[in-house]
């Protein structure tokens, strides 16, 4: 090892790095009271570097050492291992900046404060007594003791803020409150503290008085009148300090009371009055005071309602008074619980309540009810009944009735008090009573009843009347012909009889009543029906109902059948037919009865029937058809004729052209042929109806059709059709194509092209026939084709390209011309340049250049066009670009294009790859590792092209790749690993180091035990490690068991005490490697285990104990896991089951099966009615079924390891066959002894 003074030498001379990452320190406290130590810790540790205070040197670090400085000597303690710096007995002066340096890694500073304990805060004011506005107070605070004070008020709980009234100064020292105020009493505290600790004052307290203010007054109970008798409590209050004495007045005058409280008992109205309580402050010399009206009087005694009137009578005056004993506001009067309101019919004056015009609606209780400001009170209902009638009488009865009936008549006439009645017939009294009952009636008692209503308390009467008729009963209804009989447009007439009063005749047709119309007619007496004159719309069934208002009788139904016809017959037949068929016609003519018929062919009888067929038909039979139809009741006969015409069918349609062929815009005619009886021609154009419009038309007889003129628009499918209404021929189809053209010329072609080129032009008119075309330049033939292609471009070349189109049908032709110019063109372009590498940092050019007459030229960069930025920088003519300085990001592919005139043309994309790194190299790889093991470590860095790497241990070279893999490590090995990496490119290098300590190995792990594991007995499992290791942990099913229940109890006997903890190096990180977080820590349910030392013991196994376990040994290197060792906890039996039938027929074979929930499988023997069955000791058990085996069988299970026995018991029976039940009878006991005596013979049946 190097000597600490050339160490020192090294370090001074050494420039520090830049922090290859952020790493920080901090101290165990921060501030730290003087006296006391504190330790300073980094994050990583230093192998090379120092510890400073304010840029002196406290440590110097070097590998394998470090020096002290004599200053710091016998004050500080440096822990190697972690750089940890520990400093003992703090002074003030020890406050500053520490920094920990480590030689090309980090640099980091702490700033360290060392502060003096405060003690003895005191508080005191310059005075305590204070007026509330007058004075101002001062408090001062005072420390014995302490450093880098700060100073926090407190009022009551509430921090003390500055502004206004309210001032700090000296420092935070003095608190002052200019003019107090009420608010400002405290109790005030002096709360002052720095990094190390806190103080607080004792409390001061100001007597501030204040007041009177806030003044009130409150009357208890409140009202704003009060009733004579009542108790009255004022009590006044105000804020005041000290309180203010209170003085007692009545409308200002004194009374001899005084304190916060006024008695009123027992009241009068004298006592009435404006009371007012009034404040003072001895100490403030302030008044204030409070008042209040007080109003007393006396309550109303009595309310009643008073009416001195005769009978209260509809529509005369109701005068009532209302007499209230007591001093009186204000009167209501209601009726029947509803208040009432004054109107126009109802007056109300003081206590008076006057209704102008009684009512039937004013009947009711009357109440009046009287106010004053302490009472109300209502009088006892006055009952008001109004008095009136009899208004006009109702009368209930009949005003017709059958002789031989009674008669009942009702009389009511609306009145109060109730009416007395009288009946009168034709002015002779026949009752008293308001009901009057008519002996049996006869014809002569038809006439006047009267009724007459009398009142005697209104004095008045009134009276009515009702008439009534006496009729005989109508019967024997019944219809009758009168004269001929019913023969259309004939008179006709039915007549209607019947018996007794019959006072009104309806006729019913069908379901519905019958009128008179224009041609039935009634009788005065509705007796006699007329129809005249009588149609065949008067079929039907007829009824007469004769009645009165009392009876009725209805006839018979009649029914009416109108003789008539024949009218006018129908044929049915054809008008027309083609030669060479037949014709069938038919005819009928509505009568009554049915007509006889005759057929005539120009006026020649041909047929006696209603149908007439005619033979095959010619020409000639063209003609009249003539139908005669015969009644022989109404002796009336009818004719009617039809034409038949004869056609010859239509053929041979065809069209035809008529003049010259069709020209756009010249005149053409079609016609249509045919052979036939033509009678129409239709035109059709595609698969439509074609009519005239203003270029198309038809001739009279539509075999014409003319185009005038003829249009491309007119091309198309034509038809003519030929018909007769019996026959038609369609002709082919005729397609019209319209000769024109050429129209104007279309000219497809370039203008522009390049110098050398061949330019090519179509030309095309639409035109039938088609066109033949010619080319010109500049009115010179250059070509007979539609398409013209250049000899090799010249700029002479440029100029007017005219195409001509000709169409000899039509004899016309058309031109067209488009200009071309002729350029030169771009030869190439491409990207150039420097020789030099793109170089990150680096200034660096593209060049775009261009062969030809260039215009503006464009960059690109991945596709995507290319802006300047502060960094990109283009040339005035953009064909220069400048990256100054080159970035990583401005690796890409480049593209530059030119466009001129005519042209434009880009080049070939340029790759840049700029160079750049490397890089600080990342290091993966262990910190620590065990002897006899191989170390791995893997070094990047970023960089363009990858860089080569190096690794060095303490100085020498010992690998030239990225992964560096130690040799089998020994203790001597431990030490700084850096790596370094190169690019050959940018001529650069960059290194980092990683520390790797080498401890001694964990040799093995195994779990070991030594009793049978059985379910609820105690068990353990014991880790056996071979090695140093610091902490155990156990695993079971790949899930880290919980170690929750290690107490400090559990770490105090596996002597894991802190200075073990720091022996055994189980820092934070350490744990964190052994995989102990929280996270891993798994709870397990069902399960009571501990960890004690290096042992799992379950307190104790239950079946969720079964699993995989394995412990887990840990050092600094890493976790070394046991073998597997499978846990299989022995158990039962839990239980016993027999299966098998408990009963069958005799001679079957039966078997019972015993099974148990056992580890391992139990021994099983059984036992019959309690006897051992040692024929048979397994789970199964078979026999044959008699009388002999029935009986109880019973299975012991025996677990051979836990030695736990179980038994279970089933019955088994044994049942004859149906066919022999009734042969199992035993008559007396020696049949019994027998079968005992068969039972016992069993056992020895089976041995």
């Amino acid at each position: 090892m190097k000597s600490p003074v050339v160490f020192v030498l090294i370090l001074a001379a050494t420039t520090f790095a830049a922090a290859a990452g952020i790493t920080q320190i901090y101290a165990s406290v921060n501030p730290v009271p003087v006296g006391n130590n504190v330790t300073l810790f980094s994050e990583l540790p230093v192998t090379i570097g120092a510890w400073m205070f304010n840029n002196e040197i406290i440590v110097m670090i070097f590998p394998g050492g470090q020096v002290i400085t004599n200053t710091w000597s016998n004050r500080i303690t440096f822990n190697s291992t972690t750089s940890s710096l520990t400093i003992m007995s703090l002074q003030l002066e020890d406050s500053g900046v520490y920094t920990l340096q480590s030689v090309n890694n980090f640099v980091a500073q702490l700033t360290l404060s060392v502060q003096v304990p405060i003690s003895n805060v005191t508080l005191r004011a310059n005075a305590t007594n204070l007026v509330e506005f007058n004075n101002t107070a001062v408090l001062m605070c005072s420390v014995l003791y302490g450093s880098s004070l700060s100073y926090v008020w407190v009022n009551g709980s509430s921090v003390v803020t500055t502004g206004g009234m309210v001032q700090l100064s000296n420092g935070g020292t003095t608190l002052t409150i200019v003019s107090v105020t009420r608010y400002d009493q405290g109790p005030f505290r002096c709360n002052v503290s720095n990094g190390v600790s806190q103080a607080v004052s004792l409390p001061v307290l100001l007597n501030i008085s204040y007041g009177p203010s806030n003044a009130t007054m409150m009357i208890m109970p409140m009202r704003s009148t009060y009733i004579t008798g009542s108790n009255i409590t004022l009590s006044c209050s105000a804020d005041s300090i000290p309180s203010a004495m209170i003085q007692w007045m009545v409308d200002g005058m004194y009374l001899n009371q005084s304190g916060p409280q006024l008695q009123l008992q027992m009241v009068k109205e004298s006592n009435s009055g404006n009371y007012q309580c009034l404040f003072y402050n001895p100490v403030t010399l302030l008044f204030s005071s409070k008042s209040a009206m007080i109003n007393i009087l006396e309550p109303i005694v009595a309310v009643v309602v008073n009416y001195t009137g005769g009978p209260v009578i509809l529509n005369e005056r109701l005068i009532l008074h209302c007499e209230v004993t007591g001093v009186v506001a204000s009167i209501q009067w209601w009726r029947n619980g509803q208040r009432i309101t004054a109107d126009n019919t109802t007056q109300m004056n003081n206590k008076t309540l006057i209704i102008l015009s009684v009512q039937l609606s004013d009947n009711g209780n009357y109440q009046c009810q009287a106010f004053n400001s302490v009472s109300n009170m209502t009088s006892s209902p006055y009952t008001v009944q109004v008095n009136y009638g009899p208004w006009m009488p109702t009368i209930m009865g009949p005003n017709m009735a059958k002789a031989g009936d009674n008669a009942t008549f009702s009389c009511y006439a609306s009145s109060n008090p109730t009416s007395s009645y009288k009946w009168f017939f034709n002015d002779s009294l026949v009752a008293n009573t308001s009901q009057y009952v008519t002996p049996l009636l006869t014809k002569e008692m038809s006439g006047m009843y009267t009724c007459v209503a009398f009142n005697n308390i209104t004095g008045k009467n009134s009276t009515t009347y009702t008439m009534l008729t006496v009729l005989a009963p109508v019967t024997m209804a019944s219809i009758k012909i009168v004269g001929a009989q019913p023969i259309q447009n004939h008179t006709f007439t039915l007549t209607c009889e019947a018996s007794g009063d019959v006072d009104f005749i309806i006729w019913m047709y069908g379901w519905s009543q019958l009128y008179a119309d224009n041609t039935r007619n009634f009788s005065m007496d509705q007796a006699t029906l007329t129809f005249a004159p009588v149609m065949n719309s008067d079929n039907g069934n007829y009824q007469c109902i004769a009645s009165n208002p009392l009876s009725s009788s209805s006839s018979q139904n009649f029914t009416l059948e109108v003789f008539y016809g024949p009218q006018m017959p129908t044929i049915m037949g054809p008008n027309m037919a083609k030669a060479g068929d037949n014709a069938t016609f038919s005819c009928y003519a509505s009568s009554n009865p049915t007509s006889s018929y005759k057929w005539f062919f120009n006026d020649s009888l041909v047929a006696n029937t209603s149908q007439y067929v005619t033979p095959l038909l010619t020409k000639e039979m063209s003609g009249m058809y003539t139908c005669m139809a015969f009644n022989n009741i109404t002796g009336k006969n009818s004719t009617t004729y039809t034409m038949l015409t004869v056609l010859a069918p239509v053929t041979m349609a065809s069209i035809k052209i008529v003049g010259a062929q069709p020209i756009q815009n010249h005149t053409f005619t079609l016609t249509c042929e045919a052979s036939g009886d033509v009678d129409f021609i239709i035109w059709m154009y595609g698969w439509s109806q074609l009519y005239a419009d203003n270029t198309r038309n038809f001739s009279m007889d539509q075999a014409t059709l003319t185009f005038a003129p003829v249009m491309n628009s007119d091309n198309g499918n034509y038809q003519c059709i030929a018909s007769n209404p019996l026959s038609s021929s369609s002709s082919q189809n005729f397609t019209l194509e319209v000769f024109y053209g050429p129209q104007m010329p279309t000219i497809m072609g370039p203008n522009m092209a390049k110098a050398g080129d061949n330019a090519t032009f179509s030309c095309y008119a639409s035109s039938n026939p088609t066109s033949s075309y010619k080319w010109f330049f500049n009115d010179s033939l250059v070509a007979n084709t539609s398409q013209y292609v250049t000899p090799l471009l010249t700029k002479e070349m440029s100029g007017t390209y005219t195409c001509m189109a000709f169409n000899n049908i039509t004899g016309k032709n058309s031109t067209a011309y488009t200009m071309l110019t002729v350029f030169d063109y771009l030869k190439h372009v491409h990207i150039e340049t420097p020789m030099t590498p793109a170089i990150a940092g680096n200034s660096y050019n593209l060049i775009c250049n261009v062969s030809g007459p260039a215009g503006d030229v464009y960059w690109m960069k991945n596709g995507e066009p290319l802006h300047e930025d502060n960094r990109t920088v283009f040339s005035m003519d953009k064909k220069t670009i400048t990256f100054n300085p080159l970035g990583q990001n401005d690796t890409g592919l480049y593209r530059c294009m030119t466009i001129n005139a005519g042209w434009n043309m880009t080049s070939a994309p340029y790759m840049l790859i700029v160079y750049f790194g490397p890089q600080t190299p990342m290091i993966e790889g262990p910190a620590f590792a065990e002897t006899g093991h191989y170390a791995v470590f893997h070094c990047s860095a970023m960089s363009r092209p990858p860089s080569q790497f190096t690794w060095w241990f303490n100085g020498s070279q010992v690998s030239n790749t990225s992964m560096f893999k130690t040799d089998l490590l020994s203790l001597n090995m431990s030490g700084e690993y850096t790596c370094m990496a190169y690019n050959y490119m940018t001529k650069q290098n960059s290194t980092n180091s990683k520390m790797l300590t080498v401890i001694e190995p964990i040799k093995s792990v195994m779990i070991r035990n030594n009793t049978v594991p059985i379910n609820s007995k105690n068990f353990t499992l014991t880790c056996d490690v071979t090695g140093p290791y610091s902490t155990i942990y156990w695993m079971k099913d790949n899930m880290t068991l919980n170690m929750a229940n290690l107490t400090m109890a559990n770490l105090t006997m596996a002597n894991l005490t802190m200075a073990n903890l720091t022996m055994a190096n189980l820092t934070m990180a350490n744990l964190t490697m052994a995989n102990l977080t929280m996270a891993n820590l798994t709870a397990t349910p069902h399960m009571s285990y501990h960890i004690k030392n290096n042992t799992l013991q379950f307190t104790p196994l239950t079946m969720h104990s079964d699993g995989t376990y394995q412990c887990v040994a840990t050092n600094r290197a890493g976790p070394h896991k046991s073998p597997r060792y499978m846990l299989l906890v022995n158990y039962g039996p839990l239980s016993v089951n027999i299966s098998g039938p408990g009963s069958t027929k005799v001679n079957l074979q039966v078997s019972l099966n015993c099974s148990a929930d056992s580890r391992p499988a139990c021994n099983f023997q059984w036992f019959f009615n309690n006897n051992s069955m040692d024929f048979n000791t397994g789970s199964v058990i078979t026999f044959l079924a008699n009388k002999g085996t029935q009986g109880s069988y019973m299975c012991k299970a025996t677990n051979p390891v836990t030695n736990i026995t179980m038994y279970q018991t089933t019955a088994f029976t044994v049942t004859a066959p149906l066919a022999h039940a009734s042969a199992l009878h035993f008559p007396s006991q020696g049949g019994l002894m027998l079968m005992g005596l068969f039972a016992l013979s069993v056992p020895v049946l089976f041995s």
